[in-house]
Order: C-alpha cells, then sequence, then structure tokens
C-alpha cells in the first residue's frame, strides 16, 4: 500500500530536504479542517465563499442560539468543501458563556470528529477560538 503524502499547511520550504514541506494524509486532512474553519468568507479572492467564519462569531452575545449557529456552520462548511475528505460524525461547540467549561469569556471551543474517507480511520480536530 502507498502512503500518501500532501504538501503542508501553511505552505513551506523544508530546509533540510529543499522543497516544499509534505504531511502525511491524516494530518493533511487536518490542516485542511483547520484552514477552513479559521478562514472567514472573503478572505479568499479566488474562492471568496470558502471558510467558516468564526472568528466573527466570537464577539456575538454567547448563548445557546450562538453554539447551536455555530455548529451548523462548521457542519454546512466542512460537508461543502470537504466531503471528498471526511465524514462528518459530530460537532460539538463549547462557550465561555459557560463558566464551567473552563473557557474564557468570549472564546468558543469547537471539536470536529470525522472520519477519513480514504483510510476510513476517525479523527478530531479541537479549535478554540478567542
Amino acid at each position: 500500500m502507498t502512503i500518501r503524502h500532501d504538501y503542508a499547511y501553511p505552505l513551506r520550504v523544508d530546509a533540510g530536504a529543499r522543497q516544499l514541506a509534505r504531511a502525511n494524509y491524516p494530518e493533511h486532512v487536518n490542516q485542511l479542517l483547520r484552514q477552513l474553519l479559521l478562514t472567514s468568507p472573503g478572505e479568499r479572492v479566488c474562492l471568496p465563499e470558502f471558510g467558516c467564519g468564526l472568528r466573527r462569531l466570537v464577539f456575538a452575545p454567547q448563548s445557546e442560539a450562538l453554539t447551536a449557529t455555530v455548529r451548523i456552520q462548521v457542519q454546512q462548511s466542512i460537508n461543502r468543501w470537504l466531503a471528498g475528505q471526511v465524514r462528518l460524525t459530530d460537532v460539538q461547540v463549547l462557550s465561555g458563556a459557560d463558566p464551567s467549561n473552563g473557557l474564557d469569556e468570549g472564546s468558543l471551543l469547537i471539536t470536529v470528529t470525522y472520519t477519513l474517507v480514504e483510510t476510513q480511520t476517525p479523527a478530531s480536530l479541537s479549535v478554540r477560538v478567542s
């Protein structure tokens, strides 16, 4: 079986190999997810609809409605842009509005649980936005 490698994100040169840095497939998909979640729509000139827009929601009043909105936005973004890479299992959103979460007020913790389509391997990613 061939081990798949893709370019690492952010794009950089591997000083030791003197070529573009590479990442194994699970790490590459993890990087794609992080990039999708942290990019705001309109930020990319050639793909203005790409992104999830989580950073702008940090300043919204924190409530159950906000966590539900974030969950839906994350699900829709992943299903639109990365459906060929991952099969979404679950999205959990915690906000700083609930002191039991241990987050600062104004922070969001998004945990995405997914299965890699190519290898059928389960994985997860947590991103904190503050």
